[in-house]
């Protein structure tokens, strides 16, 4: 049993929140799992300073900051938005205070048609770019068209979650409103417009630039900080935005941000030095060092990442097979998979749905199941019969398995590559790359087998089931399809009543188990630690590291 299995769970989990939201909110909070304002007057307060802190001073942060490129609409990983957000600005936002509630941004109010289906911003007025031009709805609409609509060569991770919005109407130069062809729960679509990646762009920006900003390193936000200097694989500085909307934030004069890859011994070493303020993504042993010292604070929580292995359908008949991907599925032994890198990264086991969210198989009933059980030789004997059945009682030979060059997945993949030869006799040849060359490579699907992790944006079902499984989705590298799942999926994002969803949900986990479109390995934690003089921010009861990310209301004490 791993050690990650006894160590501090986050201190509040899904039921407790929705107690706390209260029973009558519950059913909308759980599309995006977080409550947000109703009337136009409760929505007008946004993040203020604290009345105790203090101004000044430098917050040295800790994260990957080497992203394969600057473009982080079309990003899914902390290496661009843990860097970057802090000089942009979205429509609507996640509080710092909870992680959770959805409060005011760029947009200061906002209606919801009483049929869901035209949703009307109004934006603030005398905001300006970090280059000096005002802030207008032509820029929202220029993002938001992008993001729905990306053209050629762009894909955007996010793009599902507005596939209803059928037109985005400028009103005036401060209103904004967005048509749907049919409704989705209000906390789903108000969670997908606070997400911390869909960040405002200047309309201009993305003209010039035929809408692709890959290569634009420092593209104008409107955002509490703004771009000093970077220094590749080593330092990005931002100061504070002297012109920023929100008038006292931010609260410390400068950024620097630290690149270091997560989990790392490295960054390990330059939290517990001191050498950084505040350190994320932490390894589970450096975690448990942080935590006994004194002076200072450590957290964990959940993340919104599946960490996975995806079977090109498209390039291997075999792999198109679902008997044969069911058949690797159950030869994974997932309680060995979290021990192999239990002081590298701390994870959970878990299956096609986040093993904490409350429509989710529960985890007692989830490790009954074959493919997740302690014992796994049922489990093997199941792969095998299956093997045989579908014509490949032999195995397989020779699979181009693409391993993303971090820790965890190289050592993930020499157990797998162990586990499939030892159980169904599937040989495999690893081939490590670089991280942008893994997602070039997954994209253009030249590979058998392939490992890495992917996002989501929202704690909600309906998201994971567009961009993760989808047809044509983002992030579904195997090019799965299955009609009969498809349909029921758009049902799930249609449903409003929790009840049926959950039963929907339900069935849809059945069909991923008998035919995966991935093949999941763990589910991800985060491990932060910080010293004391850092005020302001506590990610324990945040969910993910993608949408509180703009350090405005923290201070130095």
């Amino acid at each position: 049993m791993s050690d990650h299995a006894s160590d501090p769970k986050p201190t509040v989990d899904r039921r407790t929140f929705l107690k706390r939201v209260g029973a009558a909110g519950a059913g909308a909070a759980i599309a995006a799992r977080l409550p947000f304002p109703g009337p136009a007057a409760a929505q007008d307060a946004t993040v203020r300073p604290d009345p105790a802190a203090k101004r000044g001073g430098t917050l040295r942060y800790a994260v990957h900051n080497a992203p394969a490129h600057f473009d982080v609409h079309q990003s899914g990983t902390v290496a661009n938005i843990g860097p970057q957000s802090p000089m942009y600005d979205t429509l609507l936002r996640r509080s710092p205070k909870d992680g959770q509630t959805i409060i005011p941004d760029l947009a200061q109010r906002w209606e919801i048609s009483p049929d869901n289906k035209k949703y009307t911003f109004h934006l603030r007025k005398g905001v300006k770019f970090h280059d000096g031009a005002d802030f207008t709805a032509d820029d929202v609409k220029a993002t938001y068209d992008r993001i729905k609509n990306p053209p050629k060569g762009v894909v955007i991770p996010r793009t599902p979650l507005f596939a209803t919005v059928s037109d985005i109407v400028v009103v005036n130069p401060h209103t904004i409103e967005f048509r749907m062809s049919e409704p989705r729960p209000k906390a789903y679509m108000l969670g997908a417009f606070a997400s911390g990646w869909n960040i405002i762009v200047r309309k201009k920006t993305l003209d010039d630039n035929q809408g692709n900003l890959r290569q634009v390193m420092n593209y104008p936000g409107t955002g509490p900080f703004r771009h000093v200097s970077r220094k590749d694989k080593e330092i990005w500085i931002m100061e504070r935005n002297p012109d920023y909307w929100n008038k006292g934030l931010p609260l410390v004069d400068k950024l620097e941000i630290y690149h270091f890859l997560p989990f790392t011994p490295e960054l390990g070493a330059a939290m517990l030095s001191g050498r950084v303020d505040y350190a994320r993504l932490l390894d589970p042993v450096t975690w448990r060092k942080a935590k006994e010292m004194p002076g200072v604070t450590a957290a964990n929580f959940n993340q919104s990442v599946i960490q996975a292995f995806w079977t090109n359908t498209q390039k291997n008949k075999a792999l198109a097979d679902p008997k044969v991907r069911r058949a690797i599925h159950l030869a994974m032994d997932r309680h060995t998979l979290v021990e192999v890198v239990k002081d590298t990264a701390p994870m959970q086991v878990g299956g096609f749905v986040y093993p904490f969210h409350e429509m989710s198989t529960p985890r007692a009933e989830l490790e009954k199941k074959l493919g997740y059980q302690r014992d796994i030789k049922p489990a093997v004997q199941e792969a095998r019969r299956l093997m045989k059945e579908a014509g490949y009682a032999g195995g397989l030979k020779n699979l181009d398995f693409v391993v993303r060059d971090i820790p965890t997945f190289k050592l993930w993949a020499v157990a797998i590559q162990a586990m499939l030869k030892e159980h169904l006799n599937i040989e495999s040849n690893l081939r490590v790359v670089q991280t942008s060359v893994w997602f070039d490579e997954a994209q253009a699907g030249s590979f058998d087998l392939a490992i890495s992790a992917i996002v989501s944006t929202l704690m909600d079902p309906s998201d994971i089931f567009s961009a993760w499984y989808g047809k044509d989705g983002p992030q579904n590298y195997s090019r799965w399809t299955n009609p009969v799942f498809h349909d029921l999926a758009s049902q799930i994002e249609r449903e409003v009543d929790d009840a049926k969803r959950r039963t929907m949900v339900r069935k849809a986990e059945d069909i991923l188990e008998n035919d995966p479109p991935l093949i999941p390995v763990a589910y991800e934690q985060i491990y932060d630690a910080w010293y004391n003089k850092v005020k302001g921010q506590n990610p324990s009861t945040f969910f993910g590291i993608y949408d509180v990310v703009r350090w405005d209301n923290v201070w130095l004490g």
